[in-house]
């Protein structure tokens, strides 16, 4: 069964940067869009990025121009880099990895990610 592993999270003050890291236990070319959601308390799961095979990366509008996706080849990651944060941005972060065809996909056991002085 392919599991997805997230690493990074934790602390972080306004303003400042956290990265989150997913690594699928395959290939993630095997997968055809990455994408990183989160949950906060009382609220539904969100999409907060996704990377795409093909095609351009989708934000959701209150992270577009603080957050980036991107697919590290290398490592075999897909991370979030966080900057700006607000305290908004408090949530668990969820990585979800979907096949060609795949509405649901796979999900990680998600990350918390707290933004307070």
């Amino acid at each position: 069964q392919v599991q997805l592993v997230e690493s990074g999270g934790g602390l972080g003050q306004p303003g400042g940067s956290l990265r989150l890291s997913c690594t699928p236990s395959e290939n993630i070319f095997a997968f055809d869009i990455m994408g990183w959601y989160r949950q906060a308390p009382g609220k539904q799961r969100e999409l907060v990025a996704e990377f795409p095979r093909v095609g351009s990366r989708n934000y959701a509008d209150s992270v577009k121009g603080r957050f980036i996706i991107s697919r590290d080849i290398a490592a075999n990651a897909a991370n979030l880099q966080m900057n700006n944060l607000k305290p908004e941005d408090t949530a668990v972060y969820y990585c979800n990895a979907r096949r060609p065809g795949e509405i649901d996909g796979i999900w990680g056991q998600g990350t918390q990610v707290t933004v307070s002085s």
